[in-house]
């Protein structure tokens, strides 16, 4: 499985943004797929993924600003996050726990200005 992600950028407070996350490759062995967030000198933390079977997980910093979806072909999760605050501000990291292990893409950087 190789994992790619996209859509971070420069956003102002309160704006809204939308990540995806490609996966390719053997994606039925796919678990869960989903996303983690690194700010500047914190840890790396589970923000929102989402299961084979469609249950969904949500940090509590972001439940009611953000929306985990994904497509009918089941290649591709987007997360749609609202009423951005300067403390997401992060690299977002996809990440999917499949039969094959832990699989990382790519971090896309989402600054949050006030």
């Amino acid at each position: 499985v190789q994992l790619q992600a996209s859509g971070g950028g420069l956003v102002q407070a309160g704006g809204s943004l939308r990540l995806s996350c490609a996966a390719s490759g053997n994606i039925f062995s796919i678990n869960t797929i989903g996303w983690y967030r690194q700010a500047p000198g914190k840890q790396r933390e589970r923000v929102a993924p989402i299961t084979s079977g469609g249950g969904t997980y949500y940090v509590d910093s972001m439940k009611g600003r953000a929306t985990l979806s994904r497509n009918n072909a089941g290649n591709t999760v987007s997360l749609q996050i609202n009423s951005l605050k300067p403390e997401d501000t992060a690299v977002y990291y996809c990440n999917a726990d499949s039969y094959g292990g832990i699989v990382w893409g790519r971090g896309t950087l989402v600054t949050v200005s006030s």
